[in-house]
C-alpha cells in the first residue's frame, strides 16, 4: 500500500491510488491485495476448514466455479478422485496450476447447464460463492446419499457501496440471494437442507483503491464499472473517506448444506 501522509496533495494522492488500484491484477479468487487496504468479518463456520474435514472422507467430489483454486487448494485434503470447474480463462489456468500438482482435475465449464460430468458421478459437491446455483444439476451429479456444502453470497450484500454508486435499488434486487430461496430451489431439485446459516458481517474499506480494486474483481457489483465512467464519484468517496475515516459496508453470507436422499 502507497504511503500517503495528511501533508500530501489530495489531488495526487487520488490519482496515485486510482492508477495503483486500475492496473493491478485481479485474476483468481485472491483478495491478498487488498490487505492493508480493506478488512471483512469472517464468517463463524470456517467453511475452508468444514470443506477440508469433509473431503478427506469423500472418495469422488466436484468443486464448482472453483475461482482460481485457491479454497480448494488450501482446504488440506483431496479426495481420490477431485474435479473442479471453472468458467474464465484466466482462472482455469492458475486453478490448473494450483490443483493439477495436488490431484485434481480442471474443466472449464461455462457455468451453465448441464454440468459436464455424468449422472451420480459425485459423492460430495461444494463451491464457495458460486455466482448462480443450478440445483437441478447438482442433484443429477450427486450419488444418492450425498451432499452439496457450500459458501454462498447473501442478499444485499455490501449494497453500501452499491447504492453509493447506483442509488436505490429496487427491493426484489435487495432480496435477491435470499437463503430461504435456495432452500426453497434445492427442496423443488429433490434433495433435503440439512444445514442453513445465515450471517451479516462487517467491511472496511479504508482508501479509493481497495473501492476501486474491489469492484473491477467483482465485476457484477457495479456492471460496467470504470474508473472514468465514476470519476467523480470515486473522488468524493476518496475526500468522505480521508474525512470520517473508513467506508462501512457489510456483506452477507450464508452456509448450506444439502442431501440427496439415499
Amino acid at each position: 500500500m502507497a504511503d500517503h501522509d495528511d501533508t500530501s496533495d489530495p489531488d495526487e494522492i487520488f490519482e496515485a491510488l486510482i492508477a495503483e488500484a486500475g492496473t493491478a491484477s485481479v485474476d483468481g479468487w485472491d483478495f491478498g491485495w487488498l490487505d492493508g487496504r480493506a478488512t471483512e468479518q469472517r464468517p463463524s463456520w470456517g467453511y475452508q476448514k468444514l470443506l477440508g474435514e469433509r473431503l478427506a472422507g469423500v472418495q469422488a467430489a466436484l468443486d464448482i466455479q472453483t475461482g482460481g483454486g485457491e479454497v480448494l487448494a488450501g482446504a488440506g485434503a483431496i479426495p481420490p478422485v477431485m474435479a473442479a470447474t471453472e468458467s474464465w480463462p484466466p482462472n482455469v489456468a492458475k486453478a490448473t496450476s494450483l490443483l493439477h500438482p495436488l490431484g485434481a482435475v480442471v474443466v472449464a465449464d461455462p457455468d451453465e447447464p448441464p454440468l459436464p460430468f455424468a449422472d451420480a458421478a459425485f459423492d460430495f459437491v461444494t463451491s464457495r460463492h458460486p455466482v448462480t446455483v443450478h440445483w437441478a444439476e447438482i442433484a443429477r451429479v450427486l450419488r444418492p446419499g450425498g451432499s452439496y456444502l457450500a459458501q454462498h453470497v447473501g442478499h444485499s450484500s455490501v449494497f453500501e457501496l452499491v447504492e453509493y454508486f447506483l442509488g436505490p435499488l429496487p427491493e426484489e434486487t435487495r432480496r435477491a440471494r435470499h437463503p430461504e430461496r435456495d432452500r426453497a430451489a434445492a427442496l423443488q431439485a429433490g434433495l433435503e437442507v440439512t444445514d442453513l446459516r445465515f450471517e451479516r458481517l462487517r467491511v472496511e474499506f479504508h482508501d479509493i483503491g481497495a473501492v476501486v480494486w474491489f469492484l473491477r474483481k467483482v465485476i457484477w457489483m457495479v456492471p460496467g464499472f470504470t474508473v472514468e465512467g465514476y470519476r467523480g464519484q470515486l473522488r468524493a468517496l476518496h475526500e468522505q473517506i480521508r474525512a470520517e475515516g473508513p467506508f462501512v459496508a457489510h456483506s452477507s453470507r450464508f452456509l448450506i448444506e444439502a442431501r440427496k436422499p439415499s
